[in-house]
C-alpha cells in the first residue's frame, strides 16, 4: 500500500525476472555461441540478440529512473560523501560496547525465507525513501542466489548489476542478510554510491520497528566499527569477536562472515580484486572501499551529532533503547 499523496515511480527491472542473471547471459552466450555455432551468421545473431535484450531492459530502466528525485544527503542528514566528522578511537570503542549491549538485550533468533525477507526489506526501504522525497519508487524484489559476479568479486557478500538492477546474495548471511539485501536494493533504486547505500539500508532498517531488521542493521554497524578498529586484519577481527561479550549465537554469525578468507591463494585473488574495485570507486568520485566502513560509521556519527536534527529523516542512534 502507498500513501495517496505520494508520487509513484515504477522501475520495470524486467531483466531481474530472467531465469539466469543478465550479466551471466551477456558473458556466457557469446562463448557458448562461439563454441557451438562458430563464427557464423547464426552465432552472431544469437550474440546480438542477447546483447540487445540486456541493453533494451537497461535502457527501459534508465528512462524510468529519470523521474526520481534523489535524496540530497547533506541537506537531509548534515553529512555526505565528502563532509564527515571523524570518530576518535575512543568513541569507536565506546560505540562497540553500546552496540554489543543492545544486540545482546534485543537478540532474536527469528529467520525469514529470503523471498519473503526481500519483500519486507523493500517495503521499509521504499517507505523510508518516500518519507524524505515524497516519491514511492517501486522496483523488483527479486534476489538471486548465484551470479558470476562472485567469481569477479570473491570478497563480496552480494552484488547489484548497475545496468539491469539485478541483485544476487551469494550465501546465507544469517543476521546480516536483511542489511545486505537493503544495501543492494538501494542500488536498484538508483543510489549507486556505496556509502549512500550503506546509510539508506541502515536507516531504513533501524526505523522499521521490526526486531529482526533492527538487529541486522546494528550487526552491520558493529561489524564495520570493528573492521575499522582492527584495520581490516582478519585474524585480529576474529580475536575481537571471540573475546567479546556478544551472545554465542551472534559471535558465530560474525565469525562466519570471514570464513575461508585466510588461505594464501584466496587472499592474493581477493586483494587483487579489492584493489581494482577500490580504484573503480575512486574513479567514480567515491573514497574507495573505506566508504563501506570508515565512511559509513563516520556518516552515522556526523548525522547523529548534527546541531539541528533533520525534519524528515529518521534515525535510531545506538544509545537509544
Amino acid at each position: 500500500m502507498t500513501q495517496p499523496d505520494l508520487e509513484i515511480i515504477q522501475i520495470p527491472n524486467a531483466a531481474t525476472y530472467w531465469p539466469v542473471a543478465p550479466t551471466d547471459v551477456v558473458l556466457g552466450v557469446p562463448l557458448a555461441a562461439r563454441l557451438l555455432l562458430g563464427a557464423t551468421p547464426l552465432g552472431a545473431l544469437v550474440q546480438a540478440t542477447a546483447y540487445g535484450a540486456y541493453l533494451g531492459n537497461a535502457l527501459q530502466d534508465w528512462v524510468a529512473r529519470q523521474d526520481i528525485r534523489k535524496i540530497d544527503f547533506y541537506r537531509e542528514f548534515g553529512a555526505d560523501l565528502h563532509r564527515l566528522k571523524a570518530m576518535s578511537r575512543e568513541e569507536r570503542e565506546a560505540e562497540v560496547r553500546t552496540l554489543s549491549q543492545r544486540l545482546n538485550d534485543g537478540y532474536t533468533g527469528e529467520r525469514i525465507p529470503r523471498r519473503e525477507l526481500a519483500v519486507e526489506v523493500d517495503r521499509h526501504l521504499t517507505r523510508y525513501i518516500a518519507s524524505i522525497t515524497g516519491q514511492h519508487v517501486g522496483t523488483s524484489v527479486e534476489v538471486r542466489d548465484f551470479s558470476l559476479a562472485v567469481v569477479l568479486f570473491p570478497f563480496a557478500l552480494g552484488a547489484c548489476d548497475m545496468l539491469s538492477g539485478d541483485v544476487a546474495v551469494f550465501r546465507d548471511l544469517d543476521a546480516f542478510e536483511p542489511h545486505v539485501i537493503a544495501h543492494e536494493f538501494s542500488h536498484r533504486k538508483g543510489y549507486w554510491r556505496e556509502l549512500e547505500a550503506q546509510a539508506l539500508a541502515y536507516l531504513s532498517l533501524t526505523s522499521s520497528g521490526e526486531p529482526l531488521l533492527v538487529q541486522s542493521a546494528l550487526c552491520e554497524r558493529l561489524h564495520r566499527q570493528l573492521r575499522v578498529l582492527v584495520n581490516h586484519d582478519v585474524r585480529a577481527f576474529r580475536e575481537r569477536i571471540e573475546q567479546s561479550d556478544l551472545r554465542a549465537e551472534l559471535r558465530t554469525q560474525f565469525l562466519k562472515l570471514d570464513q575461508g578468507r585466510d588461505t594464501t591463494a584466496d587472499g592474493d585473488l581477493e586483494n587483487l580484486m579489492r584493489n581494482l574495485y577500490d580504484a573503480r570507486m575512486r574513479l567514480t568520485g567515491q573514497n574507495g572501499l573505506s566508504d563501506y566502513d570508515l565512511g559509513f560509521t563516520n556518516f552515522l556519527y556526523t548525522f547523529e551529532h548534527r546541531a539541528t536534527p533533520p525534519q524528515k529523516a529518521i534515525t535510531a542512534a545506538p544509545s537509544q533503547p
